[in-house]
Protein backbone atom coordinates (compact mmCIF):
# COMPACT_ATOMS: atom_id res chain seq x y z
CA UNK A 1 0.00 0.00 0.00
CA UNK A 2 2.87 2.38 0.76
CA UNK A 3 4.32 1.74 -2.71
CA UNK A 4 0.95 2.45 -4.36
CA UNK A 5 0.59 5.68 -2.36
CA UNK A 6 4.11 6.76 -3.29
CA UNK A 7 3.47 6.16 -6.99
CA UNK A 8 0.20 8.06 -6.82
CA UNK A 9 1.77 11.05 -5.09
CA UNK A 10 4.64 11.04 -7.60
CA UNK A 11 2.02 11.47 -10.36
CA UNK A 12 0.39 14.33 -8.48
CA UNK A 13 -2.71 12.27 -7.68
CA UNK A 14 -4.75 13.01 -4.59
CA UNK A 15 -4.78 10.08 -2.16
CA UNK A 16 -7.96 9.57 -0.11
CA UNK A 17 -8.47 6.85 2.50
CA UNK A 18 -11.89 5.19 2.84
CA UNK A 19 -13.58 2.54 4.93
CA UNK A 20 -13.89 -0.80 3.09
CA UNK A 21 -17.64 -0.48 2.50
CA UNK A 22 -17.28 3.04 1.12
CA UNK A 23 -14.49 1.99 -1.23
CA UNK A 24 -16.67 -0.87 -2.51
CA UNK A 25 -19.38 1.65 -3.37
CA UNK A 26 -16.83 3.68 -5.33
CA UNK A 27 -15.29 0.76 -7.22
CA UNK A 28 -18.63 -1.09 -7.60
CA UNK A 29 -16.60 -4.32 -7.64
CA UNK A 30 -15.74 -5.28 -4.07
CA UNK A 31 -14.37 -8.69 -5.05
CA UNK A 32 -12.11 -7.24 -7.74
CA UNK A 33 -10.75 -3.97 -6.39
CA UNK A 34 -8.29 -5.50 -3.86
CA UNK A 35 -8.75 -2.46 -1.61
CA UNK A 36 -7.74 0.23 -4.12
CA UNK A 37 -9.70 2.31 -6.63
CA UNK A 38 -8.45 5.06 -8.93
CA UNK A 39 -9.80 7.70 -11.28
CA UNK A 40 -7.65 7.38 -14.39
CA UNK A 41 -7.31 9.68 -17.39
CA UNK A 42 -7.71 7.73 -20.63
CA UNK A 43 -6.59 9.98 -23.52
CA UNK A 44 -7.54 7.40 -26.16
CA UNK A 45 -11.15 7.12 -24.95
CA UNK A 46 -13.47 9.17 -27.17
CA UNK A 47 -17.08 9.28 -28.25
CA UNK A 48 -17.31 8.32 -31.92
CA UNK A 49 -19.95 11.03 -32.40
CA UNK A 50 -17.35 13.66 -31.44
CA UNK A 51 -15.19 12.61 -34.38
CA UNK A 52 -17.91 12.34 -36.99
CA UNK A 53 -17.58 12.74 -39.84
CA UNK A 54 -14.39 10.75 -39.35
CA UNK A 55 -12.60 11.41 -42.63
CA UNK A 56 -11.05 8.22 -44.05
CA UNK A 57 -7.43 8.21 -45.12
CA UNK A 58 -5.81 5.71 -47.49
CA UNK A 59 -5.28 2.36 -45.79
CA UNK A 60 -6.82 3.43 -42.49
CA UNK A 61 -8.44 0.71 -40.41
CA UNK A 62 -10.93 0.63 -37.57
CA UNK A 63 -11.91 -2.49 -35.69
CA UNK A 64 -15.55 -2.79 -34.53
CA UNK A 65 -16.93 -5.18 -31.92
CA UNK A 66 -20.35 -6.73 -32.56
CA UNK A 67 -21.85 -8.74 -29.71
CA UNK A 68 -18.72 -9.93 -27.86
CA UNK A 69 -20.01 -10.91 -24.41
CA UNK A 70 -16.97 -12.47 -22.70
CA UNK A 71 -14.97 -9.80 -20.80
CA UNK A 72 -11.72 -11.74 -21.12
CA UNK A 73 -12.15 -11.94 -24.89
CA UNK A 74 -12.93 -8.22 -25.06
CA UNK A 75 -9.86 -7.34 -22.99
CA UNK A 76 -7.53 -9.46 -25.11
CA UNK A 77 -9.15 -8.10 -28.29
CA UNK A 78 -8.48 -4.51 -27.18
CA UNK A 79 -4.87 -5.43 -26.36
CA UNK A 80 -4.32 -6.99 -29.80
CA UNK A 81 -5.93 -4.11 -31.69
CA UNK A 82 -3.98 -1.50 -29.73
CA UNK A 83 -0.71 -3.28 -30.54
CA UNK A 84 -1.39 -3.49 -34.27
CA UNK A 85 -2.33 -1.24 -37.15
CA UNK A 86 -5.74 0.03 -36.02
CA UNK A 87 -6.63 3.71 -35.73
CA UNK A 88 -9.51 2.96 -33.40
CA UNK A 89 -11.73 0.31 -31.79
CA UNK A 90 -15.46 1.00 -32.18
CA UNK A 91 -17.12 -0.31 -29.03
CA UNK A 92 -20.93 -0.06 -28.68
CA UNK A 93 -22.64 0.28 -25.31
CA UNK A 94 -25.49 -2.02 -26.33
CA UNK A 95 -25.40 -5.65 -27.37
CA UNK A 96 -22.24 -6.87 -25.72
CA UNK A 97 -19.85 -6.72 -22.80
CA UNK A 98 -19.00 -3.30 -21.39
CA UNK A 99 -15.68 -2.27 -19.85
CA UNK A 100 -15.37 -3.86 -16.41
CA UNK A 101 -12.52 -4.99 -14.12
CA UNK A 102 -12.11 -8.28 -15.99
CA UNK A 103 -11.80 -6.43 -19.30
CA UNK A 104 -9.17 -4.14 -17.80
CA UNK A 105 -7.26 -7.07 -16.32
CA UNK A 106 -7.39 -9.11 -19.55
CA UNK A 107 -6.17 -6.15 -21.57
CA UNK A 108 -3.08 -5.92 -19.31
CA UNK A 109 -3.87 -2.24 -18.81
CA UNK A 110 -3.86 -1.37 -22.52
CA UNK A 111 -7.55 -0.38 -22.25
CA UNK A 112 -6.25 2.88 -20.73
CA UNK A 113 -4.12 3.61 -23.80
CA UNK A 114 -6.19 2.03 -26.56
CA UNK A 115 -8.01 4.30 -29.04
CA UNK A 116 -11.54 3.37 -27.92
CA UNK A 117 -14.39 4.97 -29.86
CA UNK A 118 -17.67 4.52 -27.99
CA UNK A 119 -21.09 4.53 -29.64
CA UNK A 120 -24.62 3.56 -28.60
CA UNK A 121 -25.63 1.43 -31.58
CA UNK A 122 -23.10 -0.32 -33.81
CA UNK A 123 -25.34 -0.56 -36.92
CA UNK A 124 -26.07 3.18 -36.73
CA UNK A 125 -22.38 4.00 -36.26
CA UNK A 126 -21.35 1.78 -39.18
CA UNK A 127 -24.01 3.29 -41.42
CA UNK A 128 -22.66 6.77 -40.68
CA UNK A 129 -19.07 5.69 -41.27
CA UNK A 130 -20.12 4.08 -44.55
CA UNK A 131 -21.77 7.32 -45.68
CA UNK A 132 -18.50 9.05 -44.87
CA UNK A 133 -16.53 6.83 -47.24
CA UNK A 134 -15.46 3.89 -45.07
CA UNK A 135 -15.85 0.33 -46.36
CA UNK A 136 -17.45 -2.16 -43.98
CA UNK A 137 -15.68 -5.53 -43.93
CA UNK A 138 -17.04 -8.43 -41.89
CA UNK A 139 -15.20 -11.61 -40.95
CA UNK A 140 -16.98 -14.73 -42.19
CA UNK A 141 -15.56 -18.24 -42.35
CA UNK A 142 -17.57 -18.96 -45.51
CA UNK A 143 -16.44 -15.88 -47.44
CA UNK A 144 -14.71 -16.25 -50.79
CA UNK A 145 -12.10 -13.53 -50.24
CA UNK A 146 -9.23 -13.93 -47.79
CA UNK A 147 -8.26 -11.34 -45.20
CA UNK A 148 -4.72 -11.58 -46.58
CA UNK A 149 -5.56 -11.09 -50.27
CA UNK A 150 -4.22 -7.86 -51.80
CA UNK A 151 -6.81 -5.10 -51.47
CA UNK A 152 -7.28 -1.51 -52.57
CA UNK A 153 -6.20 1.22 -50.17
CA UNK A 154 -9.73 2.19 -49.11
CA UNK A 155 -10.28 2.91 -45.42
CA UNK A 156 -12.02 -0.06 -43.80
CA UNK A 157 -13.95 -0.93 -40.67
CA UNK A 158 -13.34 -4.60 -39.82
CA UNK A 159 -16.25 -6.00 -37.81
CA UNK A 160 -15.71 -8.96 -35.47
CA UNK A 161 -18.81 -10.87 -34.39
CA UNK A 162 -19.71 -12.39 -31.05
CA UNK A 163 -18.64 -15.75 -29.67
CA UNK A 164 -21.83 -17.64 -30.56
CA UNK A 165 -23.89 -15.74 -33.14
CA UNK A 166 -21.08 -14.09 -35.07
CA UNK A 167 -21.82 -10.86 -36.92
CA UNK A 168 -25.41 -9.69 -36.39
CA UNK A 169 -27.93 -9.53 -39.25
CA UNK A 170 -28.19 -5.74 -39.04
CA UNK A 171 -24.42 -5.36 -39.44
CA UNK A 172 -24.22 -8.03 -42.15
CA UNK A 173 -26.69 -6.04 -44.26
CA UNK A 174 -24.34 -3.04 -44.15
CA UNK A 175 -21.24 -4.97 -45.22
CA UNK A 176 -19.40 -4.08 -48.41
CA UNK A 177 -17.34 -7.27 -48.30
CA UNK A 178 -16.94 -10.52 -46.39
CA UNK A 179 -13.48 -11.87 -45.60
CA UNK A 180 -12.30 -15.19 -44.24
CA UNK A 181 -9.19 -16.33 -42.43
CA UNK A 182 -7.77 -19.41 -44.23
CA UNK A 183 -7.67 -22.36 -41.84
CA UNK A 184 -6.63 -26.01 -42.03
CA UNK A 185 -7.50 -29.32 -40.34
CA UNK A 186 -11.23 -28.68 -40.36
CA UNK A 187 -11.07 -25.82 -37.87
CA UNK A 188 -14.17 -23.67 -38.39
CA UNK A 189 -13.36 -20.55 -36.40
CA UNK A 190 -10.86 -18.83 -34.14
CA UNK A 191 -11.24 -17.09 -30.80
CA UNK A 192 -12.36 -13.51 -31.42
CA UNK A 193 -9.26 -12.08 -29.72
CA UNK A 194 -7.00 -14.15 -32.00
CA UNK A 195 -9.00 -12.91 -34.98
CA UNK A 196 -8.50 -9.32 -33.79
CA UNK A 197 -4.73 -9.89 -33.70
CA UNK A 198 -4.72 -11.23 -37.25
CA UNK A 199 -6.79 -8.26 -38.47
CA UNK A 200 -4.53 -5.79 -36.66
CA UNK A 201 -1.39 -7.28 -38.18
CA UNK A 202 -2.90 -8.33 -41.54
CA UNK A 203 -0.69 -6.08 -43.67
CA UNK A 204 2.54 -7.38 -42.18
CA UNK A 205 1.33 -10.99 -42.29
CA UNK A 206 0.24 -10.57 -45.90
CA UNK A 207 3.74 -9.40 -46.84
Amino acid sequence: LEEIEALARAQGAEVVLHERAELARISRHAREDQGVAADVRTPGYRQLAELMPLAPTAGAALLAVDGVTNPQNLGMLIRSAAAGDCQGIVLPRRGGCDICPLVIKSSAGTVFRAPLLRCDSLPEALAELRRGGWKISILDGHARLSLFDPRDDAARVFVLGGETAGVSTAVRELADESLRIPMANGVESLNVAVTAALVAFRARLGR
